[in-house]
This record gives structure tokens, C-alpha cells and sequence, in this order.
């Protein structure tokens, strides 16, 4: 599927959960997106289409009859293509794991180890999801396991948490707190952040250690993957959160990172939808999780 195959698909599935609500607060909350992106997103629709899908009142909405002639056939689509991903991947034994941020920590060759040995013939593939998606691919079905640092929104997923690790801060390589061997929080307060995308929800929360702060973070800069929140913070737009293993994995040398210590570590988990209950799902799950406490 193209990019734009891929945005016509996700616009229409915005749409649905609307046309079910009966409200964008609401159907924004089911998606876990913020509600000026599912907002922007149905007007893309209306303005693709040429047509308008639902009458705006100032405290309701309703479905124009253009929007109910389109209800199902927007599930008809919707359905169809969830029905042929699943059909590919049950005739290739392919799994796919989606990851956030770079899965290195010898996960690639111990999951594909384990899945040679016990299901051979099953194929594994890798595919990065920008931060956005709060659900790692696991929503929209394009993933079937995902490796990701909680919180991930939503009771539809299990989850194990495999590896826990404390959180450092990235820092342009001339900022003056970077010749600390450690920084408080509080030395923090004041700086401008580099955060991930509204959409993201609670991630964002988290990597912003909005439960940690009395104020709101004043953000610098959104970054949609840890490469561009790294280039952010080498350009001066903000410092940044990050896992310790990521400030090894993302080693540059115009970004410093040190420890953040009197915050709570970050949890790097497997997770899966609960109703997957496929052998090879399980398969990968085990071997993640035995990989990185090992």
C-alpha cells in the first residue's frame, strides 16, 4: 500500500469512529489521537471527496446524507482490507514487529532465532512506526507484536514488560548542564523540550515527565521518530528524554546525554492484541522478553 493508500485508509476509519460517536471528543478518545488531528484529518476527507460528511452545531454533530450514504462503504473498505492483511499473512507466515525507536539490544537475532527453531516456516519482518501512533501499528493492524516504552494507550493489548531503564536527558553537546556527570530534574524545569506529537497521548506525558513537573513542559520543537528528536536537540531546539539504551544506540557527537536520577525508570515492553492468540506471537513475545532479561 502507498503512503496516500495508507492515509485514505486511516482518513476513513477517523470518519467511522465519528459517524459511531456522534462526537470528535469522543471519537477522538477511541482512537487515541488528538482531536485537532482526528478533526483535520475528516476535513482532508470532506475536501478529497468534495462533499461534506457531517453538519457541525455548536454542541452536536450529525451525519449529512452524504456522510450516511458513505458509512458503509467505509466499512466495507475498511473490513475488506483488514481481512486481506490477515489472509496474506496467515498464507506467508509473516509476522511483523513494530518498534518506535531502534530494537537493538540483541532483539532482531534472538526472535529470529526462535522463530527458525521452533515455526521455520515463518518470516519475520521489522517495521519502524513514527511516534504518532500511539499504538505501534498494533491499532490498524499493520503489526502483529510490537517492542515499545510504555505507557501504550488502550486495554485491547497485552503486554509484558522485558527491560527497565532509567531515563537520561539529551542535550545539545554546548549546553551548559551537559558537563554534569548527572542532572536533577528540577536543573530542567525551565528548558524548552523536544516532545512527540500530540497524537502520541500518554507517551508524550511520560517522555515529558509531566507527572513529575508543577508546570507545563515549555515545548521547543515535535519530533515524529527519535531521529528527529535527536536532530532537534543538536540544532538548539530543546533537550530530551531518553531511554539509556537509546542514548547508546543514538550515540552522535554534537548531543550529550547524562542521567536523570530521581526519575522513574521507563519500561520497554512486548506487546500484542489480546485476541491474537497465534503460536508465533507468543513465540516472539517469550523470546523478547528472555532476550532482554537475560
Amino acid at each position: 500500500m502507498s503512503d496516500a493508500e495508507g492515509a485514505h485508509l486511516r482518513d476513513l476509519r477517523y470518519f467511522l469512529a465519528v459517524a459511531d460517536e456522534l462526537s470528535f471528543t469522543r471519537a477522538a478518545a477511541t482512537l487515541f489521537v488528538a482531536q485537532p488531528v482526528l478533526s483535520k484529518r475528516v476535513r482532508a476527507l470532506e475536501s478529497g471527496l468534495g462533499v461534506e460528511l457531517f453538519t457541525r452545531g455548536h454542541r452536536s454533530i450529525a451525519l449529512t446524507a452524504a456522510g450516511a450514504a458513505l458509512v458503509p462503504h467505509a466499512r466495507r473498505i475498511v473490513a475488506e482490507w483488514g481481512a486481506a492483511v490477515a489472509g496474506l499473512r496467515a498464507a506467508g507466515h509473516t509476522l511483523t514487529v513494530g518498534f518506535h525507536t531502534r530494537i537493538a539490544r540483541g532483539l532482531v537475532p534472538a526472535i529470529t532465532a526462535a522463530m527458525q527453531e521452533r515455526l521455520p516456516g515463518w518470516r519475520l519482518q521489522f517495521r519502524q512506526v513514527p511516534w504518532g501512533d500511539p499504538t505501534v501499528g498494533l491499532g490498524d493492524g499493520t503489526v502483529d507484536v510490537a517492542i515499545a516504552w510504555l505507557p501504550v494507550p488502550g486495554d485491547a493489548y497485552a503486554h509484558r514488560v522485558a527491560a527497565t531503564e532509567p531515563r537520561w536527558v539529551a542535550l545539545p553537546v554546548a549546553h551548559p548542564l551537559a558537563v554534569h556527570l548527572e542532572v536533577p530534574f528540577a536543573h530542567l524545569l525551565t528548558e524548552p523540550f523536544v516532545a512527540l506529537p500530540a497524537s502520541a497521548g500518554p507517551m508524550r506525558a511520560f517522555w515529558l515527565a509531566a507527572d513529575q513537573r508543577p508546570v507545563p513542559a515549555r515545548i521547543g520543537a515535535e519530533a515524529a521518530t527519535a531521529e528527529e528528536a535527536f536532530e532537534a536537540v543538536a540544532a538548539g531546539a530543546g533537550v530530551a528524554l531518553v531511554a539509556a539504551g537509546n542514548a547508546d544506540l543514538y550515540r552522535r557527537d554534537d548531543v550529550v546525554c547524562r542521567p536523570v536520577p530521581d526519575l522513574p525508570p521507563a519500561e520497554l515492553a512486548v506487546l500484542w492484541r489480546r485476541n491474537d492468540t497465534r503460536d508465533a506471537v507468543t513465540i516472539v513475545a517469550d523470546a523478547a522478553c528472555r532476550c532482554m532479561v537475560g
